[in-house]
């Protein structure tokens, strides 16, 4: 008789994931050999990460979700296992990541920080290095959040880019993190990003006023079959909307917010302007 290892769910994240997997495999009478021949590994491996022996993979968790039919569902195994490694972020956020790197456009507007996917490492580090002076997180955290930055900026650099449509508020220019060196390393990426085919950035002034449509970050992601999702955050919450009724007046807004916003031959202006006054 084989023996089969009980697993406890509750032990860890890591073995949530196992279970889970097993309890679904199992569900649908296939073997440890009949799934790993869909997900392209061996039996063998399949047993080691239902145990928690071994951690399962990015690669594997989509796999995993192609074999069950979850591609894109609240409950794939992609959402869980960036739950897993990105433990510290908002809620939502890590789910968020996963259609960050499938989207075909991605609007972004800003306000205070520059966005993820424009930041230079030092400005990354330098950014989360206060966090772990505040005690927010570790600084074990801290170099994961800054990893996942990196990550995110690579997968834009793929065989078909995302078109990327940026609105930046004023803000997010003057806001002084880590000095003089580091915000003009920042400036001059951004001047790099505008030279970009693909990049659109607009600087929503300050004297915009109450003529701008949002006053908090806001991604809005089109994704190869045309739908679109938003993401949103509070300082201690994330919100992923993929409800069509919610994310369309969310997409006219940030067209409002586009066209009220510096042409961008106006905005790389006053980004060069700003970089050339820092001593």
């Amino acid at each position: 008789m084989v023996n089969i290892k009980k697993l406890n769910p509750n032990s860890s994240p890591q073995a949530a994931y196992g279970a889970r997997l097993r309890r679904l495999r199992e569900a649908r009478g296939w073997t440890q050999d009949h799934f790993a021949v869909a997900v392209g590994c061996s039996g063998r491996h399949v047993s080691a990460i239902e145990t928690g022996r071994k951690p399962a993979t990015l690669l594997f968790s989509r796999k995993t979700d192609a074999a069950f039919g979850l591609i894109g569902t609240p409950d794939s195994f992609e959402r869980e296992w960036r739950k897993i490694k990105h433990g510290s972020l908002l809620e939502g956020f890590p789910e968020y990541v996963g259609y960050e790197g499938r989207a075909v456009e991605i609007r972004l507007f800003q306000t205070a920080l520059v966005p993820g996917l424009m930041q230079t490492p030092a400005y990354a580090r330098t950014l989360n290095g206060s966090y772990v002076l505040r005690g927010s997180v570790t600084a074990e955290q801290a170099e994961e959040r800054v990893s996942l930055v990196l990550e995110r900026q690579a997968t834009l650099a793929r065989a078909r880019p995302p078109m990327m449509f940026v609105v930046l508020d004023e803000s997010c220019l003057h806001q002084a993190i880590g000095g003089p060196k580091v915000m003009k390393a920042q400036l001059q990426r951004l001047e790099e990003l505008a030279a970009l085919p693909n990049w659109f950035i607009h600087v929503a002034p300050f004297s915009l006023g109450e003529r701008r449509s949002f006053h908090l970050p806001v991604n809005l992601l089109t994704l190869a079959d045309r739908s679109v999702v938003a993401y949103t955050e509070s300082e201690v919450q994330g919100y992923l909307e993929r409800e069509n009724s919610l994310v369309m007046p969310m997409l006219t807004a940030y067209h409002q917010l586009q066209g009220e916003a510096l042409s961008p031959t106006a905005s790389l202006a006053m980004i060069s302007q700003l970089r050339r006054a820092i001593s």
